[in-house]
């Protein structure tokens, strides 16, 4: 299975799902869709058939990592940031870290490769990943996310963001 819409049935939440709680809560994206997308490269290639011209927007990656003490972390950051475990693990305060294995990231977070976002903390936060968020998203007015799966994209205001965190009681630690 892979980690577009197809297959959303088989996650805990499926993307529909949680669009639908989304709109309940009275929060606002605009949903595009697209070829499944696994690498922030991917994403470059498509991202002009919605991106807003001017638009004072944030793409990000997404890092699924873990400790040796087996504490589990989603890493948001810009989508060009360099990635160093080693300097992150530090900057983050725990020491080293590894990428988790796709069987961890479906039990913690209920997606698959490839979908990773800010969003799947609606899972997470039961299973006590830690989120860290970069600090450039403080300045975004809009930023750009997969809803759970890989072929779809939602354009989400940065405060609707915020709210979701707090809806779901995510913390955010924020990076600099």
């Amino acid at each position: 299975m892979d980690a577009s819409s197809a297959f959303q049935d088989t996650l805990p939440l499926s993307s529909d799902a949680l669009l639908a709680q989304l709109d309940d809560w009275g929060l606002t994206y605009t949903l595009h869709t697209h070829v499944p997308l696994r690498t922030v490269e991917d994403s470059k290639a498509v991202e002009d058939q919605f991106m807003v011209p001017g638009e004072n927007a944030l793409r990000v990656k997404n890092l699924y990592l873990r400790d040796k003490k087996k504490r589990n972390y989603l890493v948001t950051l810009e989508q060009n940031a360099e990635i160093d475990l080693k300097a992150l693990g530090a900057e983050l305060g725990v020491g080293n870290l590894s990428f988790g294995s796709a069987d961890r990231l479906l039990q913690n977070l209920g997606i698959r490769p490839g979908a990773v976002s800010p969003l799947a903390m609606i899972n997470g936060v039961q299973n006590e990943v830690r989120f860290f968020m970069d600090g450039a998203a403080k300045q975004a007015d809009v930023i750009y996310m997969h809803p759970l799966v890989n072929d779809r994209t939602v354009a989400m205001p940065r405060d609707d963001l915020l709210a979701f965190c707090d809806r779901t009681g995510v913390e955010i630690n924020w990076l600099p």
